[in-house]
């Protein structure tokens, strides 16, 4: 009796075992995914034997959730859910693994593979990152990022880390962040921070490392916001503007213009407008019926130029050449400044007397500029600087010679006006010697005249004297 109840008391034991052995052999195998929306993914029926091995009454099908997607029965027969990511879906028949190409958010969801007894269970997680403007943006606007997940567990707390065009870190600014939605925003962007950048997003449950790359485009000058060009009076000058869009292959069409003010204040008159075709060419129109600037027939490509061919001071002020695209705008500007000299008296410096000559700038000067006389192989005496930021320098001086005036900025000499005094008894004696030289030759020409007059009047006395006797 007692080997009786020992074998019925086994016996639930031997039936609980056998359970246990169904349910794990039963067991779902679990696996984590990440998908990017545009990107693709490929799930995996891990385990699977290759389709040449698989024996020919072996069942196989995908689910998302609880939907059937796709089935292939013993005969080999396959069915497909029609609906489901349409065109956007395929089975890889060697390990039947499911491709997913194009995906969006709502494809985030648990994917079942099922064959046999076996379930392998994917959890797909979708991320999507959006950058605004499309990823094009004009000089000095700061982008703003935009990180979206879906997930069918409970959404992950993420980590956003962004490097640059240099893979050098960049610390963004997180405007507002919820588990499903993460606004990241950037510093203003220069021309130089065109490239691709990358978006590294990281979870430590689940393990999610993703790295997401994106195009940033930055159309603007390769010249600064700011920059000052000095010209003297009746030099000529050419103001160029240096576009970077076909180094960063900019293929979006935009246009732009160029406007002159005297000053900060004063009204800005438009000198000449241009657009660009999405193909990079450049057209330039002239708007200004003043004839004081000129478009340069050559000129280095994807640039902007005009051209002053005999600089007045009154020519002097701010030139600001502009471009927009969609409304919006990106603007240089260079700042021309230029110098004149006079003398009071004019004429030569008579021994004894004085003359005053006046250097002046259009300014506004930088911080730091000043003015400065000086006599060309002079002595100490012979030079005087302004106060900082003065734009007008009087000197009187009493010796002939050259004289420079000199406008410098942090110790370097921005440009420098030549004027030669001369000394009264030089330019007497120039012009003395320019009169008798010009005396010289108006007595040789009427003597000349004279020769030439007496020669004809002779050969006419002969045929006078015929026509008489007859």
């Amino acid at each position: 009796m007692e080997s009786s109840g020992t074998a019925l008391s086994c016996m639930p034991a031997a039936f609980l075992l056998l359970h246990l052995g169904l349910i794990s052999s039963m067991v779902h195998q679990n696996e984590f995914q990440t998908g990017l929306v545009g990107g693709d993914v490929t799930l995996n029926c891990t385990g699977i034997l290759p389709d040449s091995q698989l024996p020919r009454d072996s069942v196989v099908s995908w689910k998302y959730s609880d939907t059937l997607l796709w089935r292939m029965e013993k005969d080999r027969r396959v069915w497909r859910r029609p609906t489901f990511i349409t065109g956007r879906s395929d089975i890889k028949m060697q390990y039947k693994q499911l491709k997913l190409w194009n995906l969006n958010l709502s494809d985030a969801g648990i994917y079942t593979c099922e064959y046999g007894t076996h379930k392998v269970r994917t959890s797909l997680h979708i991320v999507k990152l959006t950058i605004s403007s499309d990823g094009h943006f004009l000089q000095n606007e700061a982008p703003e990022l935009n990180l979206t997940q879906n997930s069918p567990s409970p959404l992950p707390n993420l980590s956003i880390t962004l490097f640059d065009n240099n893979n050098k870190r960049v610390t963004p600014e997180l405007q507002s962040k919820s588990r499903q939605e993460y606004i990241v925003n950037l510093k203003k962007l220069e021309t130089m921070d065109s490239g691709t950048w990358v978006c590294q997003v990281h979870s430590d449950s689940p393990l999610i490392n993703q790295d997401i790359s994106f195009a940033v485009k930055v159309l603007g000058f390769q010249n600064p916001v700011l920059e000052r060009k000095y010209a003297t009076v009746d030099s000529t000058v050419i103001l160029s503007w240096r576009l970077n869009s076909q180094k960063i292959k900019w293929n979006k069409g935009f246009t732009g213009r160029l406007n002159w003010k005297k000053q900060e204040s004063a009204k800005s008159h438009e000198l000449l407008d241009f657009n660009v075709t999405a193909q990079g060419q450049l057209h330039e129109t002239k708007k200004s019926n003043d004839l004081f600037f000129e478009i340069p027939e050559s000129k280095p490509e994807s640039s902007i130029e005009v051209k002053l061919p005999k600089v007045h001071f009154n020519h002097s002020g701010q030139y600001q050449c502009q471009l927009e695209y969609k409304g919006r705008h990106a603007q240089s500007k260079i700042e021309l400044v230029v110098m004149k000299v006079s003398a009071n008296p004019a004429g030569p410096l008579s021994r004894g007397a004085n003359v005053t000559l006046t250097c002046q700038v259009s300014g506004p000067l930088a911080p730091g500029a000043f003015l400065r006389w000086e006599r060309v192989n002079g002595t100490k005496m012979d030079t005087k600087n302004s106060k900082q930021r003065e734009v007008k320098l009087e000197v009187n001086i009493s010796a002939a010679g050259l004289w420079s005036c000199h406008l410098i900025e942090d110790s370097d000499k921005k440009i420098s006006f030549h004027y030669r005094v001369e000394e009264a008894s030089v330019w007497i004696n120039n012009v003395i010697i320019g009169a008798s030289i010009g005396g010289s030759l108006l007595a040789f020409a009427l003597g000349c005249l004279c020769i030439t007059s007496g020669v004809s009047w002779q050969r006419r006395r002969p045929a006078e004297k015929v026509i008489l006797q007859h």
